[in-house]
């Protein structure tokens, strides 16, 4: 790579939850950015508005499909690196990337689809072990291919987590009772989804990041599930009632329930009661820490983004 020049990009899944905040962030940093899209998603009247966006920050829409095996290969060759952030019907079909990769033969970095908790190290139950069973599966396929990769494992977005605080049904954060699952002490970790972008762009040219995983923890992101709530607390100046849940009910319940409830319980549980956000240490044989490697990042902290409920 030439002087400070800053690699291309493409993201596969870049219409997506996530996808369009890192499309964006990469176009904004100077990448070269690139975008497969399908024939149906430019004609899609709902994707309209978001076209129109990356084609103002003159973002490359590129033709393909992750079932076209030769749109994917001449998609990457234009490319040092490929971001994939597909959504949970399309994590097996990574593969096909995979192979796409190992043809063009010029990808400096793969970032699988991950941006969750990390898939090596939980103890989620099913319905949901399965589904990171497709992650951990790709994990290994990229190491025996011997591709060069970052995973990015942001836990929770906090544009999800954070307007119900996880109560099932309610749109909007508490103000009389709160549903704690397990005794809220294990800390959990809420990322905004344009830090998660910012920090996932500034990751692709460190040679720091490299077949490594990149945790995202920024301190004032990380806390207990009680400390949430008496910050909530504190900003409405109300005490509210406290209901705690035991893991035993907790597991009963993701039992009997269905989708998507019971797939929402198991995240819930893993996360809140056996916290697998932060229940081990980021060693540097596998992972770094984004706020750490980047302090220049200004974050939305939760404190922050709690303010907009009040």
């Amino acid at each position: 790579m030439a002087g400070n020049s800053k690699s291309r990009i493409l993201l596969i899944g870049g219409t997506g939850y996530i996808g369009k905040f890192i499309v964006e962030a990469s176009a904004k940093a100077g990448h070269p950015t690139f975008v497969l899209v399908r024939e149906s998603t430019l004609s899609n009247p709902a994707k309209s508005s978001l076209i129109d966006k990356f084609k103002s920050l003159g973002v490359n829409l590129v033709k393909g499909d992750l079932c076209d095996h030769q749109s994917l290969v001449n998609a990457i060759k234009q490319v040092d690196v490929v971001i994939s952030t597909v959504g949970q019907f399309q994590l097996a079909d990574q593969d096909k990337i995979i192979s796409a990769i190992k043809e063009a033969g010029n990808v400096k970095k793969f970032y699988p689809s991950e941006f969750g908790m990390d898939v090596d190290r939980t103890h989620v139950g099913e319905p949901v072990k399965s589904k990171f069973a497709q992650k951990v599966k790709v994990r290994r396929s990229i190491e025996a291919e011997g591709i060069p990769y970052t995973c990015v494992s942001n836990n929770f977005f906090a544009g999800i987590f954070l307007p119900n605080f996880s109560q099932l049904g309610a749109t909007t954060p508490p103000r009389d009772k709160v549903i704690i699952l397990g005794d809220g002490n294990p800390k959990v970790v809420f990322n905004k989804e344009e830090d998660v972008a910012t920090y996932t762009i500034n990751s692709v040219d460190d040679p720091r990041t490299l077949n490594k995983i990149l945790y995202l923890r920024p301190p004032n992101n990380t806390l207990s599930f009680n400390e949430l709530v008496t910050l909530w607390e504190t900003k409405i100046g109300k005490t509210l009632e406290r209901i705690y849940v035991s893991e035993e009910q907790v597991l009963k319940q993701i039992q009997e329930s269905s989708p998507p409830v019971n797939t929402i319980l198991s995240i819930d549980h893993a996360s809140y009661v056996k916290g697998d956000h932060t229940n081990f240490e980021i060693e540097s044989s596998f992972g770094v820490e984004a706020s750490t490697l980047y302090p220049d990042v200004k974050y939305t902290t939760v404190d922050e983004i709690l303010n907009q409920f009040i």
